[in-house]
């Protein structure tokens, strides 16, 4: 059953020109018990005072199986956004509403496929960066393989990239490719891939046989992603989903 609790500012900075990393603690002290792929509901009030939420994923990379006392998001920036006004102004020591953990977008126990396809825009990428304890667990076994496709306009908003390319460098299992629509790093990658997400699933191949895929973030992607891997072969049961809306 979710908990409702005020969560307190503690650390702040931004990760691309209108995304905001925030961290909070919980102001009653207790630490927050969620599994990778879950996420929180901030709750607050129009300027009209009409009550409404907004879900965000929890970002904090744990040990995987143990509560946090840092509970980490992303928030991206909305022109005009109730949400972006709230959080984007939010002073550290200063107080929020929510509740959860909510979700199902989770790595689960039973799966057997050796590769995972993990597919992501903008603050999409969240849910995969709480994971990746998880998915050490899960390349210590040593008969499974996790690629990560992070789409993105430009090198500036690869959210997490450093983290991710880190986590790739220290576990050979792992390999992570930016996917870059508009604009080539100045200093490519050879893991770089142009254009969009889903358009780099053919050089991977995605077969019922070997591959488990997680899609999350802009709607576009994730059904035109869907459609693609359905086309592969893909039983809609081993193809998981999150679509993440840009709220006001």
């Amino acid at each position: 059953m979710a908990d409702h609790f005020t969560l307190r500012l503690v650390d702040s900075h931004m990760l691309a020109p209108a995304v905001r990393h925030l961290v909070f603690e919980r102001a009653d002290g207790q630490p927050l018990a969620f599994v990778p792929g879950q996420f929180l509901q901030v709750h607050f009030h129009y300027d009209d005072g009409t009550a409404t939420k907004r879900s965000y994923s929890v970002a904090t990379v744990g040990d995987g199986s143990s509560p946090v006392q840092r509970i980490e998001i992303a928030v991206s920036y909305v022109e005009g956004g109730a949400a972006t006004k709230l959080l984007g102004n939010l002073q550290h020591g200063e107080t929020i509403e929510a509740s959860g953990p909510y979700g199902r977008f989770c790595l689960q126990a039973g799966d057997t496929h050796p590769r995972y396809l993990l597919l992501a825009t903008g603050t999409g990428v969240t849910p995969y960066r709480a994971m990746l304890p998880l998915i050490r667990e899960l390349l210590a076994k040593g008969d499974r393989e996790v690629v990560l496709l992070y789409g993105a306009r430009n090198e500036g908003e690869l959210l997490y990239g450093e983290e991710f390319e880190a986590f790739a460098q220290a576990h050979p299992g792992f390999t992570f490719h930016g996917c870059l629509s508009r604009e080539a790093r100045a200093m490519p990658r050879p893991s770089d891939r142009s254009g969009h997400v889903q358009n780099a699933l053919a050089e991977l191949a995605p077969s019922a046989e070997r591959d488990i895929a997680y899609l999350c973030g802009n709607p576009n992607m994730v059904d035109a992603a869907f459609t693609a891997l359905k086309e592969y072969g893909l039983p809609v049961p081993q193809i998981r989903r999150e679509k993440y809306i840009s709220s006001r």
